[in-house]
């Protein structure tokens, strides 16, 4: 059974921008893309933990701000040659909120 959480609304995250939504303990970056589709990370490069909210977004990927990983938005993996991958949360949006599946 799944338990959905909502943590805000799409006009809460500007396109190709980020937000971050504190949930049991644990910092999760939101991510909007271009094509308003809606991606959940815990705000925490695989490389070396860096802050992945405040990275750039372009198309459905990251870019860590603090050694240029890029990162898929969809299933967290880190874009060859580098090798890691983010924890990725479900989200749903229903008109124009955001739900994340709690675990």
């Amino acid at each position: 059974m799944s338990n959905w959480i909502h943590v805000g609304h799409l006009t809460d995250i500007p396109a190709q921008g980020a937000r971050v939504v504190e949930h049991d303990g644990r910092r999760i970056a939101l991510f909007r893309t271009a094509e308003d589709e809606v991606y959940a990370l815990l705000d925490r490069c695989p490389h070396k933990g860096g802050p992945l909210s405040q990275g750039i977004v372009c198309g459905k990927r990251v870019t860590c701000p603090m050694h240029n990983w890029s990162i898929e938005l969809a299933d967290g993996q880190a874009i060859a040659p580098d090798v890691g991958q983010a924890h990725t949360l479900a989200v749903k949006v229903e008109a124009d909120a955001i739900y994340i599946e709690a675990a």
